[in-house]
């Protein structure tokens, strides 16, 4: 099975509210030509840090490590609302980047069962949905498109799996940031309906793992997040409360994302730079239109 292609139909409701929402955004955030130059060269690849090999498998930073530019995190109002959707608009890219070639190039894709398969395709179109939806705020795209993965990504289940949900826990953790630290109502509550998607995909990736056939590895019953500790994949659902990964600042976000995106901190972490992936954008399609953004105000 494939994945939609680029040219799918977006949903009569999405078209009616695209227009809508945007103007709403622009006029409530008030961030209308705010920018940055690539989240500050992705804070100057984090202070630096990544040349000397501070970064895990995980892409954390091992204990200690301060990025250290408190620009990038507590100015008030409006940069420091586009200073996290920039990165929200990176890590949405990545996921994008990740279940499209989950779909279209990972072997144990094709032996899962159908609805797993379901649930990977409903993913990548609600990736793409979050990262235009970011886009239209700060009207400019991911000043990264090119991105790194750890050896056997893609090919070995178990590690397709575990850095799925290593990723799921950082989006998760990061959204968490914004709902902390952006500066309207609006904004805050729009990061939570988004990490509440993001919680849905870690479990749901979780889910997939005792599914793998056992030509592919499987079944998979222990996955290992962000916070480098293999769990049970009995239940998925293993959070009471989501994981803050006590995370205040975006830069801390930042962090874990610098070896997905960066090729000196990728081989400092040991990733495979000899195969960079490509974001590829598209027009999603969600799975229900009662699901849909609909407004700035969720209404």
């Amino acid at each position: 099975m494939t994945a939609p292609n680029g040219g799918e139909r977006v949903s009569e409701l999405s078209e009616q509210t695209k227009g809508s929402s945007r103007r709403s955004f622009l006029h409530k955030a008030s961030l209308a030509g705010v920018g940055i130059a690539g989240l500050g060269g992705l804070l100057s690849v984090v202070s630096a840090e990544a040349k000397a090999g501070v970064y895990s498998l995980s892409g954390a930073a091992k204990s200690g490590f301060d990025p250290g530019d408190r620009e990038f995190d507590f100015p008030e109002g409006k940069k420091r609302d586009t200073n996290i959707l920039i990165a929200a608009e990176i890590a949405e890219a990545l996921a994008v980047t990740t279940y499209t070639n989950i779909i279209n190039t990972s072997p144990f894709f094709g032996n899962i069962p159908s609805d797993d398969q379901g649930y990977l395709i409903a993913a990548r179109q609600e990736e793409m949905s979050h990262y235009l939806l970011e886009q239209s705020v700060t009207d400019q795209p991911s000043p990264y498109t090119t991105f790194y993965y750890p050896p056997n990504m893609f090919a070995d289940a178990q590690t397709t799996l575990n850095i799925l949900v290593t990723l799921e826990d950082a989006f998760i953790a990061a959204y968490l940031v914004g709902v902390r630290n952006f500066s309207t109502p609006d904004l805050r509550v729009t990061a939570a309906r988004i990490m509440g998607i993001e919680s849905d995909h870690r479990t749901l990736a979780r889910v997939v793992g005792p599914d793998v056939a056992a030509q592919d590895g499987g079944p998979i019953n222990t996955i290992t997040g962000i916070q480098g500790v293999p769990e049970s994949a009995a239940p998925p659902n293993n959070n009471g409360y989501e994981r803050t990964l006590c995370w205040n600042r975006i830069s801390q976000a930042v962090a874990a994302l610098t070896p997905f995106v960066d090729a000196t901190a990728a081989a400092s972490a040991g990733f495979d730079t000899s195969k960079p992936f490509n974001f590829e954008p598209f027009t999603p399609t969600l799975p229900s239109p009662l699901g849909a953004f609909v407004s700035f105000n969720g209404c």
